[in-house]
């Protein structure tokens, strides 16, 4: 099994190097990115849940490591992501399925660490 506690530090360390270098435009995607995800209509835990859908269907594994870590934080359930990683494969076929599998094994490392 992969450490993904130590990936998702890995990640943000890099959002912040990133951030610092590239001036302006980090500063206005993290503005964008917290206005996109504050509660509205919905609510903070159901964009996070949204966010993880996009990032297994496009494959990414970073985005789907952070994701689920904001998610869960924000109180999703093992239900409420496994709903997710379905609709992602409706979505997006198999390559959803390999990566809903990430999302899984993302989900049951951080749930086994609470």
């Amino acid at each position: 099994m992969a450490d993904y506690e130590e990936r998702f530090k890995h990640i943000n360390a890099n959002y912040k190097q990133l951030t610092m270098a590239s001036g302006d435009t980090g500063k206005d995607f993290l503005a964008m990115h917290g206005a996109a995800l504050k509660d509205g209509a919905l609510s903070h835990k159901e964009k996070e849940l949204m966010c993880l859908c996009v990032a297994i269907s496009i494959r990414c594994e970073g985005c789907i490591i952070d994701h689920m870590n904001h998610a869960i934080e924000e109180g999703a359930t093992r239900e409420e992501i496994v709903e997710t990683v379905n609709t992602a494969i409706l979505m997006s076929g198999g390559p959803a399925y390999v990566y809903g599998g990430t999302a899984i094994e993302v989900m049951n490392e951080i749930f086994s660490k609470k």
